[in-house]
């Protein structure tokens, strides 16, 4: 190991409690705008939540989310290889759109290039459309910018970042925002397919540039080479969760587990904890990155999927359904625990002795 490897997400370079501290002001103005569209247009719910909801008919709402790749663009660089990323950028957007219950429709993407090159366009061109095909929504556009000063990568000339937009609909009536919550429902949690898009900084410093591995490198744990697995796809919840909510399923709350890990279900859901007893073990890419960076669990967890990428809270009566469904689509599902009365709103992981309150994770 390279002495001053990082240990946690910060000393990677990446505060997320100055993140927060400093979305703070954003959303306090960009909340002001909520008056600015008496009738179609008027924000339905406050921001904060997996997506934002505005009144468009009587009845419906449209739902509009944007999300990128983040640094996961270096390792498609270091490998040369740019087939999967539009797949994760259209899965950090479907995933969140699906939150409040809404159904997405189509897409748009923005292309930032350090110069254009054919090659490299189409394979993310190609991504985005698997991504599209695996969410049943359409591309109708988006925009390539060519900025040499701006954009740098890890291979010279083939710099870029990838960032899109989803536009979905959702009933009104059907929003799902956890307000229905009671004790005792059921948090199932749906099988990540690896580390997603979210916590490559802190990847990439400990695996690359602290233990001096190469994306080329053989894990046997792994059964491919390093770059393949941090390259694996986000995976695409949309179908099985559209299932759930067409069939009339009592589903409370949906939360995208991305950066932050579990605590995401914290986002909605006023009033209520969760307690999760059966955690699955960790994807051994996890597993590898604590390893070698010697990384504490709790930052594990508060940086991490874990192994859980989607996690759906459901009536008692509707969890084995909602399994069910999940595994109709070959996704595999898990009876993670329970919610719990709490004002505190706190998670606590009783098989790995954590306790999430305010943004983080600690050893209890």
């Amino acid at each position: 190991m390279v002495e001053g490897t990082p240990r946690t997400y910060k000393d990677a370079g990446v505060d997320v409690e100055e993140e927060d501290e400093a979305l703070k002001f954003m959303i306090k103005w960009c909340s002001k705008t909520f008056n600015f569209r008496p009738d179609v247009g008027k924000p339905v719910i406050p921001i904060g939540h997996f997506a934002g909801i505005i009144k468009f008919l009587d009845k419906y709402g449209l739902v509009l989310k944007t999300d990128g790749v983040g640094s996961k663009v270096f390792i498609a660089q270091l490998m040369n290889k740019y087939d999967t990323v539009g797949i994760d950028c259209v899965a950090m957007n479907v995933n969140d759109v699906i939150c409040v219950g809404a159904e997405p429709l189509s897409f748009v993407d923005y292309i930032a290039l350090q110069k254009p090159d054919k090659k490299m366009l189409e394979e993310i061109a190609k991504g985005l459309y698997e991504g599209a095909k695996l969410a049943k929504v359409t591309i109708v556009g988006g925009e390539v910018a060519q900025l040499p000063e701006m954009i740098k990568g890890k291979r010279e000339g083939y710099g870029f970042d990838l960032v899109g937009m989803c536009i979905g609909v959702v009933d009104l009536e059907k929003i799902v925002d956890g307000k229905n919550l009671v004790e005792g429902d059921v948090v199932i949690g749906l099988e990540s397919s690896g580390i997603h898009s979210n916590g490559l900084t802190l990847a990439r410093k400990v695996l690359l540039d602290g233990a001096g591995m190469d994306v080329f490198s053989y894990i046997d744990d792994f059964g491919c080479i390093l770059g393949e697995e941090l390259l694996k796809p986000t995976k695409i919840y949309v179908q099985e969760v559209m299932e759930m909510i067409k069939a009339g399923l009592n589903i409370k709350v949906l939360a995208n587990i991305t950066g932050k890990g579990l605590l995401n279900l914290l986002r909605v859901g006023e009033g209520y904890g969760y307690v999760l007893e059966n955690l699955p073990q960790p994807h051994p890419v996890f597993k590898l990155i604590q390893k070698i960076g010697k990384i504490p669990e709790e930052e594990m967890y508060s940086v991490y999927n874990m192994g859980i990428g989607f996690c759906i809270v459901a009536s008692k009566e509707d969890a084995d359904k909602v399994i069910d469904i999940a595994e109709k689509h070959k996704t595999k599902a898990y009876k993670l625990g329970f919610a719990v009365k709490d004002p505190e709103r706190k998670l606590y992981l009783k098989s790995v002795k954590l306790l999430g309150f305010k943004g983080k994770f600690k050893r209890v």
